[in-house]
């Protein structure tokens, strides 16, 4: 009889961007069964090749997951009209809806005015003086710019999308109540300002999702929500948190911090190698459900049987890559699964590339000398989270006319 492993035993503590020594012997044998803090057992999938088939095979399904206790990591897994819980052709229709926002023609055109919104934030850093808070001062405020210039939202009212987002992504930081009355406070919002724009038409994203609705019939109500809000959440967090990962892992290699800082023209592929090493996501990503028995490393997965992966693992797959647990900014194996794989390969990728280029850029160029102010210990991790990230993040640098510490 399988064993049904806990969670907590198969991804551990998740400490820092640590990935869990256990996967690399999950990898060793064929599918596990795994208990996640909610919903009921599920195949886990650690293995490249394998968690490629779960993701874009269409014998495993999203959508079956509507009326199932799902395995999930968090309590809010989104609404019924999301992207995320849609399979093709309904997830195609949807996707199309926003896919030309993201091309990359339409991101390279955005990328002016993101190094101009990466630059005034550098820029105030600066005058400020050190040390300053990565994640605060230019993490967090650079991608929920361009998100919202992009969707058509206020940028004012970022704290409130942090708080909001905060919630749809908890794991344990709030309560099933908490997280039901913010993920409750973003719909309501998200609803009003639909109402605004209605009254005033913008040549925004909200615009073209209102157009798609009221013109063309293209989608419900529920699903323009639902497509409003998965944007606004994920078009930020997931670059918000990448920025000061990657920022942290540069100032721990100086090595590899040093090669970009001699060829600058390395930080895409750096970039690229970045979204592989660095484990976002402390656990394992969304089910899919079997829709008929499927082989999938040595294992039969019964119709109706979920399956989750864990990329983490995939990208750090031995038998794929030279040396996986080691960073290296000018490797150019097999490409990652950072981004996911398949229909619900991330939406916004190209965005978040560019965001995350142009971020590094300007710290590299803008700040000699960039590295921790005080200890490591000083760095405040977020806790009961679905991703993982400094929470806040003090750095210090060599200020103009002073010697400072020379530094990779």
């Amino acid at each position: 009889m399988t064993t049904t492993k806990p969670w907590s035993e198969v991804f551990g503590e998740s400490d820092r961007l640590d990935v869990s020594p256990a996967l690399a012997g999950l990898r060793k044998r064929p599918l596990c069964r795994i208990r996640l803090p909610y919903g009921e057992p599920a195949w886990l999938a650690t293995r490249y090749e394998d968690v490629k088939v779960v993701l874009g095979d269409p014998r495993f399904s999203r959508a079956a997951a509507t009326g199932r206790d799902e395995p999930r990591a968090r309590l809010h897994i989104g609404s019924p009209g999301s992207l995320l819980r849609q399979d093709p052709p309904e997830h195609s229709r949807l996707r199309r809806l926003v896919a030309k926002a993201f091309t990359a023609r339409r991101v390279e055109l955005l990328r002016p005015r993101t190094r101009r919104i990466a630059g005034d934030l550098a820029a105030r850093m600066r005058a400020q003086g050190p040390p300053a808070d990565l994640v605060e001062d230019f993490a967090l405020p650079l991608p929920i710019t361009v998100i919202c210039e992009l969707l058509g939202v206020p940028v004012e009212d970022r704290a409130d999308f942090r708080l909001w987002s905060d919630a749809f992504l908890s794991t344990t930081r709030f309560t099933r109540d908490e997280v039901t009355e913010y993920v409750g406070r973003m719909r309501d919002y998200m609803a009003a300002l639909v109402a605004e724009h209605r009254e005033t038409p913008r040549d925004d994203l909200i615009g073209a999702l209102i157009e798609a609705r009221d013109r063309d019939d293209r989608l419900s109500e529920e699903e323009l929500l639902a497509m409003a809000e998965g944007i606004l959440v994920a078009g930020h967090e997931t670059t918000a948190s990448q920025i000061p990962n990657f920022v942290y892992v540069l100032l721990t290699h100086p090595e590899q911090l040093a090669a970009l800082r001699a060829d600058p023209d390395l930080i895409p592929r750096a970039v690229e190698e970045l979204m592989r090493y660095v484990p976002l996501g402390g656990g394992a990503g969304s089910a899919r459900y079997a829709l008929e028995d499927v082989e999938l490393g040595g294992v039969t997965v019964r119709a109706g049987e979920p399956v989750v992966v864990a990329l983490q693992s995939a990208n750090r797959d031995e038998s794929v890559y030279s040396d996986p647990d080691t960073f290296d900014p000018r490797r150019g194996e097999a490409s990652h699964i950072g981004f996911g794989h398949g229909p619900h390969h991330c939406l916004g990728a190209q965005l978040a590339r560019m965001e995350l280029q142009v971020a590094l850029r300007t710290l590299l160029d803008g700040f000699p000398g960039l590295r921790l102010a005080g200890r490591e210990e000083d760095i405040i991790w977020k806790a009961g989270s679905a991703t993982r990230a400094p929470e806040r993040m003090p750095v210090t640098w060599d200020a103009p006319g002073t010697p400072g510490r020379r530094t990779a």
